[in-house]
């Protein structure tokens, strides 16, 4: 639990995107499933596909392809994946149940609030659009040269706030957010209804300063 000095130091929340704000695993699972069909392959479950979710195309080619970054078609399918995702990026995405009364209550509270995603300013730019969520910051896979769980990025959002980090808590549904947050000087939070990766336990044994099991669950650690 985040001690009472703490809580009163929150002056923003930084999310992770995919498996924290929003649902994407049903649009990212089409597309994945679109290069399955081009190939004879039957289509996966939004169920199999959502552990791989939160990795984007590396973890969708690994699942639906059985590629690896080093194997020789990576690359070329890895930009037929996009090319799908692209034309089809926000059919059944939604935002998780509870994170539009969340981003409420941040307001008002007089919180800011950003993303913080590996995904590309491409992709993340039209979805927060459609999504009709209106960030005080976006910083996306292509903003600074590292990616989470570097902490490159949570740092490049905290600057944008004009907020030291310790100011800032980080959300997020992957071990490498909590990685990330802790490697910034920010409080980890870890949400247990996210997508969580794979081969890296659960969200209790990630180290986060807390876990929550709603999005709404943020409001009484603030």
């Amino acid at each position: 639990m985040i001690e009472q000095s703490a809580r009163r130091a929150t002056r923003a929340v930084l999310f992770d995107f995919d498996g924290t704000l929003a649902d994407t695993a049903a649009d990212l699972g089409a597309a994945i499933n679109r290069l399955r069909a081009e190939r004879g392959f039957p289509a996966l479950s939004v169920d199999e596909v959502r552990p791989y979710a939160s990795s984007g195309a590396r973890g969708l080619l690994r699942v639906g392809l059985g590629l690896m970054p080093e194997d020789q078609a990576y690359e070329s399918m890895r930009e037929a994946f996009l090319k799908h995702y692209d034309a089809h990026i926000c059919v059944d995405t939604r935002l998780f149940p509870g994170i539009t009364e969340l981003l409420g209550a941040l307001g008002a509270r007089g919180l800011a609030w950003g993303i913080v995603t590996n995904k590309a300013t491409r992709f993340t730019a039209p979805l927060v659009a459609a999504l009709g969520v209106a960030p005080d910051c976006v910083v996306c896979g292509d903003t600074t040269p590292h990616s989470k769980p570097h902490p490159a990025p949570l740092l490049h959002a905290a600057g944008a706030l004009a907020l030291a980090p310790a100011q800032c808590c980080y959300v997020g549904d992957d071990l490498r957010d909590v990685q990330a947050a802790h490697a910034a000087g920010m409080r980890a939070i870890a949400v247990e209804y996210g997508y969580h990766g794979i081969d890296n336990g659960g969200p209790r044994s990630w180290g986060a300063d807390a876990v929550i099991a709603h999005p709404l669950d943020l409001v009484a650690l603030l």
